[in-house]
């Protein structure tokens, strides 16, 4: 998708009601197909990160209105007088609850398919939609796909649901390098409904393939899933330039631990929560193992679910039958390498040095990357299982932006899955180490790069909040490069958005001017503006930017800048100058500031 504008017609944290910002402007429409980040920009409470947030809300509730399962405490009720009787989810309610975003998006091909159908010869072009939804304060939103009639003469407004459904973003994404509550408040919920999904689907016993939701929200927890991810099923080209940041040279071995010993009521109870095997006695049938859904009933059946896949790629595995955890551990041979250092490739261009371990989850998991980091998220998804029904009640309902602290962290031996023993090796160092010693901002660099890896085929919304926090100066320089280098190598076109907030000036040097949005907030009334920037920022230098763009001209910091008040003033006073001079270089790094302050000492510049 790409963003067209969003008004907000009430007020939302510090943007006031009548905010507007537009994002793809007419006459550069033309570049719907690249990929560039949009880099929204501005000082501490200046509103950037509240357009992430409202992004994030809003497509929440739009997908929570579409959604086929809505869990049973879920929903609001109102009496026949439109009185509140239970509070809960109204799609006529939401924050910000006065709106207007308008977006293009590809056409699904099935759609394009059957309005073509009388033509059976017809070549399918890319079809863009020009998507608006707008919504009045206590009424549901108006969904719009206002060049319509040009595919489909005579077609009306709003479309049919699935066709509604299908015109929001395939995912929206997000991810905090800190604690963004706000940000991740929408998403948090959306796990939960993911959780009672698949919860409900197991006691209804219909089956499960994965959650119908597309809101994500890519934390820490997913860290070894997305770089494991990545590392067995994408294109070494396409990694490379990530890998070469960081050094990673190779994952060596992993286990993953799954507990299989929780159950869950088959009737839903007030207080009904998950129990441990050894605690259910002769009551056995009255509930089903959590994990049942994600692997076959009958060892002879071919139906491979997400446990048996990975069991099946698996070096070796161990089942403790007395705790029912399964224990499968993974050692990943080398790939073989010609003399330039390629993996090995017939004359048809088939890989056949790749290590075998990589071959066995590729052929598991039908050579898509995600088809096997959602295995690993739906079994990440479980360790939600502990949280009573009371509390995801009041969860659903909840507008706290502190909701994350009423859901306990589970200690590691009771989760449902989980990583250990993950081993890599590294340039610089001897041997193998574990993942978990990378510094915080290695972490950082493959987390946020690899969610945008992960989602490069999709028509997708990126909402990224400050990814580059613990990146050094080097890092950050590269970020947006080395971003477009992965990016560009997509099997499909497709039409992807991904907002960056940031306070770096090399994230802003790399970004074109009609991609900078500067946010600023007034001091006296609170009113935020987000503007382009008014010069050309690609290619501009750090201190043009740190000028223009973040208001500071000085170049150094602070307490080095009052010493050079201090010797501007005790040149003033009669100090000796060339005993000055020698203090000053003595004293101070080289910088514009200690230059310009030695020729007026010198006399070859005036004040």
């Amino acid at each position: 998708m790409k963003l067209l504008r969003l008004k907000l017609n009430e007020d939302f944290r510090s943007l006031q009601a009548g905010f507007e910002v537009h994002f793809l402007r007419g006459f550069d429409r033309k570049k719907i197909w690249d990929f560039m980040p949009y880099c929204l920009v501005g000082r501490n409470g200046s509103g950037k990160s509240n357009i992430l947030e409202a992004l994030a809300a809003i497509f929440y509730h739009m997908e929570c209105i579409y959604l086929e399962y809505r869990p049973e405490d879920f929903e609001g009720e109102k009496n026949e007088n439109g009185k509140v009787i239970r509070s809960g989810f109204f799609a006529e309610k939401c924050t910000p609850d006065a709106f207007e975003i308008e977006y293009l998006i590809s056409v699904p091909r099935d759609i394009t398919a059957k309005r073509f159908e009388y033509l059976s010869n017809i070549a399918l072009q890319d079809e863009i939609a020009h998507v608006r939804i707008t919504k009045q304060t206590g009424e549901p939103p108006f969904f719009e796909w206002i060049d319509r009639d040009e595919l489909e003469p005579g077609a009306t407004n709003p479309p049919a649901r699935d066709i509604a459904k299908s015109l929001l973003p395939d995912y929206i994404l997000g991810y905090s390098s800190g604690e963004n509550e706000i940000l991740s408040l929408p998403f948090f919920k959306m796990l939960f409904i993911q959780y009672d999904e698949y919860e409900d689907a197991l006691r209804e016993e219909t089956g499960y393939a994965q959650p119908e939701s597309r809101l994500a929200y890519l934390d820490a927890q997913h860290s070894q899933a997305v770089f494991l991810t990545n590392y067995l099923m994408q294109d070494e080209k396409i990694l490379k330039p990530i890998y070469e940041v960081i050094g990673i040279k190779a994952i060596t071995r992993f286990r993953i631990i799954i507990n299989q010993s929780k159950k869950i009521p088959k009737y839903r109870f007030e207080d009904s929560s998950l129990v441990e095997e050894q605690s259910l006695g002769d009551k056995r049938d009255d509930f089903f193992e959590l994990t049942s859904q994600l692997k076959r009933k009958n060892e002879s059946l071919k139906d491979y679910k997400a446990i048996d896949k990975l069991r099946s790629c698996a070096t070796s595995q161990f089942f403790d039958a007395e705790k029912k955890v399964l224990y499968l551990d993974y050692l990943i041979d080398s790939d073989k390498r010609n003399e330039n250092g390629e993996i090995l490739a017939n004359e048809h261009g088939e890989q056949i040095g790749l290590s075998e371990m990589k071959k066995a989850f590729r052929a598991h998991f039908n050579e898509d990357p995600f088809e096997l980091f959602r295995a690993f998220h739906i079994l990440l998804t479980l360790n939600l299982y502990e949280v009573d029904r009371k509390t995801k009640e009041e969860l659903y309902k909840s507008g706290s932006l502190y909701v994350n602290e009423t859901v306990p962290v589970l200690a590691s031996e009771k989760r449902i899955m989980r990583f250990k023993d993950f081993a890599i090796k590294k340039k610089g160092t001897r041997g193998e180490i574990l993942s978990k010693s990378l510094s915080d901002g290695e972490h950082q660099y493959l987390h946020a790069m690899g969610i945008c890896l992960l989602f490069k085929d999709t028509n997708s919304l990126f909402l990224l909040d400050e990814p580059e926090t613990h990146f050094n100066p080097d890092w950050r320089a590269m970020f947006v490069s080395t971003l477009k280098d992965c990016l560009s190598q997509t099997k499909k076109r497709n039409i992807r958005e991904l907002l960056i907030t940031s306070h770096s000036p090399f994230i802003i040097s790399d970004s074109h001017e009609e991609n900078v949005l500067v946010f600023k907030k007034d001091n006296e009334t609170g009113v935020v503006t987000a503007d382009r920037p008014g010069f050309n920022t690609f290619g501009a230098s750090v201190n043009q930017i740190a000028i223009e763009i973040f208001e500071r001209e000085d170049t150094i910091g602070d307490l080095a800048n009052s010493e050079i008040t201090s010797y501007e003033t005790r040149f003033r006073e009669g100090e000796n100058a060339e005993n000055l001079v020698k203090e000053i270089n003595s004293r101070l790094g080289d910088s514009v500031e200690k230059t310009i302050l030695i020729n007026r000492i010198k006399g070859f510049i005036k004040d």
